[in-house]
C-alpha cells in the first residue's frame, strides 16, 4: 500500500496526515502519540476513527500538526485520519465514519473582537447617569 495523505482542520489547527499500512504507530511532529497528547481523553479522540472502523493496529500514521490549542489539534487529527481512511477504502470505512459524524468539518470559529467593545459580543457596562 502506498502512502495516502489527507488534511484535517478544527478552529485554527491544521493536521496533515500520512497513512501507510503498518503496526499502529502514530507519530506527530516527530514525537510518539503518548508524548504529544499526554491526556487519555485526547488520545481517545485521535483513536476514534480506528475504533469505529475496526482497524486498530493496522495503519501507521505520520502527522504534522500546526496552530490552535491541544484539543483543536486532536480533533483536526481525528478528521484527517478519518478522511485518510476513506481514501484507503471508501466502501468499507465511509458509511461507519459518516454515521459517527467523523467526516464532518466542525466549522465553528472564534468570532472576532469588535471595536468599542471588550470582546466579540460583550459590551462595556452602560451607565445612565
Amino acid at each position: 500500500m502506498n502512502t495516502t495523505n489527507a488534511l484535517g482542520r478544527r478552529k485554527t489547527a491544521v493536521a496533515r496526515v500520512y497513512i501507510t499500512a503498518g503496526k499502529g504507530n502514530v507519530v506527530i511532529n516527530d514525537r510518539p502519540l503518548e508524548k504529544y497528547f499526554k491526556e487519555d481523553a485526547l488520545r481517545y479522540i485521535v483513536g476514534q476513527p480506528f475504533a469505529i472502523t475496526g482497524t486498530v493496529g493496522q495503519f501507521d500514521i505520520k502527522a504534522n500538526l500546526d496552530g490552535g490549542g491541544i484539543k483543536g489539534q486532536a480533533e483536526a487529527l481525528r478528521l484527517g485520519i478519518a478522511r485518510a481512511l476513506c481514501e484507503v477504502d471508501k466502501e468499507a470505512y465511509r458509511p461507519a465514519l459518516k454515521a459517527a459524524g467523523l467526516l464532518t468539518r466542525d466549522a465553528r470559529e472564534v468570532e472576532r473582537k469588535k471595536p468599542g467593545q471588550p470582546g466579540a459580543r460583550r459590551r462595556f457596562q452602560f451607565s445612565k447617569r
